[in-house]
């Protein structure tokens, strides 16, 4: 579906009323309560009342591998006094760390003044036993007695065969469905991540009456409303409209692809600056997302202060995008695709790597390179020196050599766990190769 007759099906009002004192009624209700504070969306589901940005805690300050509590709680404190009421986290977020600081910096503040959002990260033993343990830690380690908002991590990968092995052979379906009923669950849903046949299994599930997805977490963003790959992943489009059309609320994941969209390439950097030169780049994707009435939350996971206040005032001043600002952001999404960036967001769930390979780290800085302009192409560009140089050195001091892209061996062990469904080793290999063609200047 295009994304100007998604607009127009979807209804001018909508988009209208998100302007407004008091929102949108249809999805998930705007409810904008003056200049200057948080723009917050109404749950038509329970009332719930929940700040359109929310806090991703997947990328808490860390100092030396160990998250820095600190950070975290000012972070924290920050965010809840600007009107931020939404914390998502994980077990298997910063190695099992994410939970924990999570749990000791919103302790200091009244129960009532947060949702939590966790989830059953079954991902390496999906044993009834490692699982409801791992239920019953999340608690703990959040300082709670209940979940807001409980997901079922990242299905889709595997389809329905990985599904029954991680929820419903272990019993595991049943065993959220009690803590439900008991209230230590208040919101069940799903985070996605797969091709449109599996996503369209879990709704056939929904449809049916076998499952009941109180909301659903997608990843969502300008570029990949209408461009992934079809394959692996789906165009944020169709996950929308079939979620909104069963009236499911959704929050966002990866609004900025892993921050791939607050650090664009700087030839649409500037057209964006032209049109808007108060505005941050980052500001772009996130009014993308939240122009949609159906979205509930946007999470965007913040790392220090920065971009935790750039972000306040993005939704403290918000602005949904205009039907012609749509198609403008669907061309610098066609232009974002003419780049060789890899489509890793840095979750780091294919960490640690048994050979030592800091995958996440090359990726990012072979990213960088090409966004900042900084990547040398053939050696008859301008400046080729300049630009080889600068890279090899860049990329020695963000990536230790004995962890860079070359020690590959192609295991495998990877594949499995990214969410993106990258094939891992085959960019590494691309990688490793543009290096050492830079180094013998053989680019073609």
């Amino acid at each position: 579906m295009k994304r100007r007759d998604f607009i127009k099906i979807s209804g001018a009002a909508a988009l209208a009323a998100a302007c407004g004192p008091k929102g949108a009624q249809s999805g998930a209700g705007t409810v904008n309560e003056g200049p200057g504070e948080m723009l917050m969306r109404e749950n038509p589901r329970n009332g719930d009342r929940i700040s359109a940005l929310g806090f991703g805690c997947m990328r808490w300050p860390m100092v030396d591998g160990v998250i820095d509590q600190e950070a975290v709680n000012e972070m924290v404190d920050y965010a809840i006094e600007h009107g931020i009421n939404y914390f998502d986290t994980s077990p298997a977020y910063l190695r099992g760390q994410s939970e924990k600081a999570a749990g000791i910096a919103l302790s200091r503040h009244p129960r009532d003044k947060y949702f939590i959002a966790t989830k059953l990260s079954n991902f390496g033993d999906a044993s009834a036993e490692a699982s409801r343990k791992m239920f019953f830690d999340s608690l703990e380690q959040l300082h709670t007695d209940y979940f807001d908002y409980y997901l079922l991590h990242s299905i889709g990968r595997g389809g329905k065969d990985a599904f029954n092995k991680r929820y419903v052979d272990n019993g595991m379906i049943d065993f959220v469905l009690e803590q439900k009923a008991a209230g230590r669950i208040r919101n069940l849903g799903f985070s996605f991540h797969g091709a449109q046949h599996e996503f369209d299994y879990f709704m056939e599930l929904y449809d049916s009456g076998q499952m009941h997805w109180d909301f659903v977490q997608i990843e969502m963003n300008y570029v990949d409303w209408t461009h992934a790959d079809g394959v692996r992943n789906v165009n944020a489009d169709y996950l929308y409209a079939e979620l909104d059309k069963r009236e499911i609320p959704i929050v966002i994941m990866e609004p900025l692809l892993g921050g791939r969209l607050a650090n664009v390439p700087d030839g649409i950097a500037r057209q964006m600056k032209e049109r808007e030169p108060q505005m941050s780049v980052a500001s772009w994707a996130f009014r993308f997302c939240g122009t949609y009435p159906r979205v509930l939350c946007i999470l965007s996971g913040m790392s220090n202060m920065d971009p935790l206040k750039e972000n306040v005032q993005t939704f403290s001043h918000f602005r949904p995008l205009n039907e012609e600002e749509l198609e403008f952001l669907e061309q610098m999404a066609t232009q974002m695709m003419e780049y060789p960036l890899v489509n890793c967001t840095d979750c780091k769930y294919c960490m640690p790597c048994p050979w030592g390979i800091d995958i996440p780290g090359t990726f990012q800085h072979y990213n960088r390179a090409i966004t900042e302009g900084t990547y040398a192409q053939n050696t008859a560009q301008k400046n080729y020196a300049k630009l080889k140089k600068a890279y090899l050195v860049s990329y020695d001091r963000a990536v230790a050599s004995i962890r860079q892209a070359d020690h590959c061996i192609s295991c495998g062990e990877c594949l499995s766990h990214c969410p993106q469904s990258i094939p891992i080793p085959d960019q590494l290999r691309r990688i490793a190769q543009y290096v050492e063609n830079l180094r013998q200047d053989k680019l073609p």
